[in-house]
């Protein structure tokens, strides 16, 4: 009986089901179409090269052991590649033999024969950032012109990271700083020094497409492209960035189906020498959470660590800020500035900006004495914000645990409990996601965090000794 490709890739998906997570089925394998059985030769329409490249490296093993199970042990797969949405579906790449048998042996494209002249950056793809009426590749690279290595305060605490920097903005994506990999705490400029880069190049190189985009967004816009099955797409626009800036890198974190989406990204501009300036809060060895591939990647290039500034530097960076908004401050506050605000050059700045505020309502000349009352609230506030590292020590010194306890996979109820209490204040008193607290507190996933969430808030409900414990915890914490 002559089979029918339709009903045999039916069969074969059937199979690949069982074995592959659905989100990733849906997006990597119901996009595909059958377009031929030729004896045990099948051929397949895969939407883009990324498809091609995605199902050779993860799931050739379980689609050959499906296909061999429908066809028998001579089975072989074609992959169609479509070049050109805008075409029609003939106007195809030739078609790639993949013979089971030899399994672990990857096509060679090097010699791939396109049907379509048409170049790459031609193909018509959905741009999530392109703006109506303009060119779709006029892509808006979402930079502050006011992020420029000219406003940039250099000093001991940084200066590895801003010359590398700039020789990646001279040269991008032609330096061994291949993928730039910028770290260090909240405030420091990291984000301010990664858009110098975008800012320098679109002056230097303007035919080149810079983007700067935060974890957030790329993830939003992942999640929409699923939803809206244009995950090709979306991969599609990515690939034709040639500076790509992500900032918050860490927000990857326990976002599987993103790092996944990434790293090929990644491995697609790095290969094809395109820049990538990534920046995080963390060194690339203290990563927890995220994929080895991915972060094997990161350290590629440079990890460049920006550290909170000295003293001097400080000073500097306020009486830059005082040059360019052309306003006039007193030398006591701009040192008492820098002597109370150590270690956030945001918070330094805002210092600032309120001490002008309030001599602008007050019609007062800035004072040692409105800066010391806008430093105390400052220093006030920053107490309030917990880390998930200081709620870890605090409940530990607490129940007189000692802190590695908290990561070990002991099962003891105490120090269960103790972990259970560290991912409660986590979850009520700081900004992380459930998928960063648990990476943090004993290598946990979300599901255990807000499992923790809900049974701490049960014992609070029901036991009034244990519910005391929390209070004063709660009132240590925000001493």
């Amino acid at each position: 009986m002559k089979l029918d490709c339709h009903k045999v890739w039916k069969s074969c998906m059937d199979i690949f089901k069982k074995s592959i997570d659905p989100m990733a089925f849906q997006t990597w394998f119901e996009p595909i179409v059958p377009l031929n059985l030729n004896k045990d030769i099948l051929t397949i329409q895969v939407p883009s090269l990324y498809f091609y490249e995605i199902i050779e490296e993860q799931y050739i093993d379980i689609v050959s052991k499906g296909l061999r199970s429908v066809l028998g042990a001579s089975a072989k797969l074609e992959y169609s590649v479509v070049v050109d949405r805008e075409r029609s579906s003939t106007d195809q790449a030739s078609a790639y033999s993949i013979n089971f048998p030899t399994t672990g042996n990857r096509v060679d494209l090097s010699n791939r024969a396109v049907s379509s002249n048409k170049p790459e950056a031609q193909i018509g793809i959905k741009n999530p950032f392109v703006i109506p009426g303009i060119a779709k590749l006029n892509v808006d690279p979402q930079l502050n012109a006011d992020y420029t290595f000219d406003n940039f305060v250099e000093g001991e605490c940084n200066r590895l990271a801003r010359s590398a920097s700039l020789a990646v903005a001279k040269n991008p994506g032609k330096t061994a700083f291949n993928p730039l990999f910028l770290y260090g705490s909240s405030g420091l400029g990291k984000t301010h020094l990664a858009q110098a880069i975008g800012v320098e190049v679109k002056t230097s190189f303007p035919e080149k497409t810079v983007l700067y985009v935060s974890v957030n967004k790329f993830q939003t816009q992942f999640t929409d492209s699923y939803r809206n099955n244009s995950t090709n797409d979306f991969l599609n626009f990515y690939q034709l960035i040639d500076v790509l800036i992500i900032d918050d890198i860490q927000e990857f974190i326990g976002k599987k189906g993103t790092q996944n989406t990434f790293f090929h990204i990644f491995n697609h501009l790095q290969q094809n020498n395109k820049q990538l300036i990534l920046t995080c809060d963390q060194a690339p060895a203290d990563l927890k959470g995220m994929e080895e591939r991915l972060l094997s990647r990161f350290k590629w290039g440079l990890p460049a660590e920006i550290l909170v500034p000295a003293y001097e530097t400080r000073i500097d960076i306020l009486k830059k800020k005082i040059h360019k908004d052309g306003i006039r401050v007193p030398e006591d506050v701009i040192h008492y500035l820098a002597s109370h605000i150590t270690t956030n050059v945001r918070e330094l700045e805002g210092a600032l900006i309120s001490l002008l505020f309030l001599s602008t309502i007050d019609k007062n000349e800035i004072s040692l004495n409105a800066a010391q009352g806008v430093v105390d609230k400052l220093i006030r506030r920053s107490r309030r914000e917990v880390s998930v590292d200081y709620i870890q020590k605090t409940v530990c010194d607490y129940y007189g645990l000692e802190l590695e306890s908290l990561q070990s996979k002991t099962r003891k109820r105490e120090v269960v409990q103790a972990r259970q209490i560290a991912m409660y204040f986590s979850k009520n008193l700081t900004k992380s996601s459930l998928a960063a607290i648990g990476s943090k507190i004993g290598q946990k996933d979300h599901s255990t965090v807000l499992y923790a969430y809900k049974t701490i808030s049960n014992l609070i409900e029901t036991d009034r000794d244990f519910k005391s414990q929390i209070r004063e915890i709660e009132a240590q914490l925000k001493s």
